[in-house]
């Protein structure tokens, strides 16, 4: 099967230092797979400021 050059570097690199992986893991879940409360959706809907239809027109 095919791969590319970058793929087998990415590959080769994660082989000889498999804690960047474990590390890449743990801090997707710091960032990423939170639960969100429904009181800060709410605050984020009601602070949005709607956008112009056209952005570049100078008023």
């Amino acid at each position: 099967m095919y791969q590319s050059e970058f793929t087998q570097f990415i590959n080769g690199f994660l082989e000889k230092n498999p804690e960047v992986d474990s590390e890449r893991r743990e801090l997707r879940l710091t960032l990423w797979d939170r639960d969100v409360s429904l009181e800060d959706q709410r605050r984020w809907k009601e602070s949005r400021v709607p956008q112009k239809p056209y952005v570049y027109q100078p008023e």
